[in-house]
């Protein structure tokens, strides 16, 4: 049984790895039309070079739930973290196209097994927390990318170069991450599958999963909508300056960061699916009227609206998805994240080429009808086997627990997560 010191400690400690996760990749980002002028490409070749990192994402999803699944979540976030901060500066000093988009490679394969082995030890976290808390780590990774690309346009303002920048970084967040590493839950190889179902059962229960990987597709596509298209629809459909053009995914950003802070306290009290349930129709009741009125305000405000809508919806899904029964965690993750990667990647093209042949706001539509979708089928998100999501029966009605410390050992598969 777990001390309260001992679970706090974990929480921590996972909460530096989603915060670094979040600083490595804001501090790349601004880097990238510095690279673009020493390579002296076009914006074609840019964009090929920068899909590499994706595609090393992507690749990596499926087999970082296997590497989880035998050597631990623990191990995987180790080496993971440390392989993100040192790939860090390679872009950067790259000399050539191809090593470049090799190091970015490199850089978003490291990353893709980040991201499934910190969530599944924030699922283990979860689990023994006794209330929910992945909103708030995917929160504290927004914080992370605010906190390096303001550190990385500071910098760049002082005049310090892309190398000095990176490689600074990189050694900060080595030292941070050490520090955080020692710390995590030391979860056992093949601890976490005791429970898993036989064969049977577990074809089964790939429906659920297939529909978790739905739904993060649709919230990531939304995602990504609001990230290279907002903008665009303010200049270009509304007419607006450049400077009020980028106010629409400002608040969708800076919405999506006050959602997620929130969103422990609403999914332990009103549970998982209806806070999804509400925060899809949010986001597509927001979005939707913002297309009908068809002004710069109402933009704005549906940009904010999509961004509250949709913060919760990926730490809704992987939570569920690192409490499905018959599958390890971090298998399960993987499955749901590359279904959502693919989202994010293929939603932004396939709404130009709609928009190319309609206009944009019908292409935009897209992202409603996503959001709507979410709301529909938010059901899967029900039935949680963790009771950090089930809320206490008092006197007739549901209220959320006071004490979470006093509801560990029904914690499911407690022993797979125990140092």
């Amino acid at each position: 049984m777990p001390t309260a010191r001992a679970v706090v400690r974990w929480r921590c400690a996972v909460s530096v790895v989603f915060f670094v996760n979040g600083v490595i990749l804001a501090s790349w980002v601004p880097h990238i039309p510095a690279v673009k002028q020493h390579l002296r490409i076009g914006d074609g070749a840019l964009g090929l070079v920068l899909l590499s990192m994706a595609a090393g994402a992507v690749c990596a999803l499926n087999v970082a739930g296997r590497l989880v699944t035998r050597f631990g979540s623990r191990a995987m976030t180790t080496v993971a973290a440390i392989g993100l901060c040192l790939a860090l500066p390679l872009p950067v000093v790259s000399p050539s196209v191809a090593l470049v988009a090799l190091s970015l490679l490199v850089l978003g394969a490291c990353n893709g097994t980040l991201d499934v082995s910190m969530n599944a030890q924030a699922v283990a976290v979860e689990q023994r927390y006794g209330r929910p808390i992945m909103s708030s780590m995917h929160g504290i990774f927004s914080v992370g990318g605010l906190v390096g690309a303001g550190c990385a346009g500071f910098v760049m303002w002082l005049g310090v170069s892309s190398i000095a920048h990176v490689t600074a970084t990189m050694v900060i967040a080595l030292l941070v991450v050490a520090a955080a590493l020692s710390a995590l839950i030391s979860d056992r190889p093949g601890q976490s599958n005791r429970t898993a179902a036989p064969a049977p059962a577990r074809a089964r229960s790939s429906r659920p999963l297939a529909r978790l990987g739905l739904l993060a597709f649709a919230a990531l596509l939304a995602e990504g909508a609001m990230a290279d298209w907002s903008a665009v629809y303010l200049h270009d459909v509304l007419r607006r300056s450049s400077a009020l053009a980028a106010a629409g995914f400002a608040a969708c950003s800076m919405m999506m960061a006050v959602g997620r802070f929130g969103g422990d306290r609403a999914v332990g009290r009103f549970g998982a699916a209806t806070v999804l349930r509400a925060s899809g129709a949010v986001a597509a009741a927001g979005l939707g009227l913002a297309l009908l009125v068809g002004t710069p305000v109402t933009a704005v405000a549906g940009c904010g609206m999509v961004g509250l809508g949709i913060a919760n919806a990926i730490p809704i899904l992987f939570s569920r998805a690192g409490n499905l029964p018959g599958f390890d965690p971090g298998v399960a993750l993987a499955a749901v994240a590359t279904v959502g990667y693919v989202g994010f990647l293929a939603g932004p093209p396939a709404i130009g080429l709609v928009a190319h042949v309609t206009t944009l706001r019908i292409a935009l539509a897209l992202v409603v009808a996503c959001c709507a979708l979410i709301a529909a089928c938010a059901g899967v998100a029900a039935a949680d086997p963790s009771l950090a999501h089930r809320p206490e029966t008092t006197a007739g009605r549901t209220t959320p627990s006071r004490e979470p410390m006093a509801r560990m050992r029904g914690c499911v598969n407690e022993s797979a997560y125990l140092p």
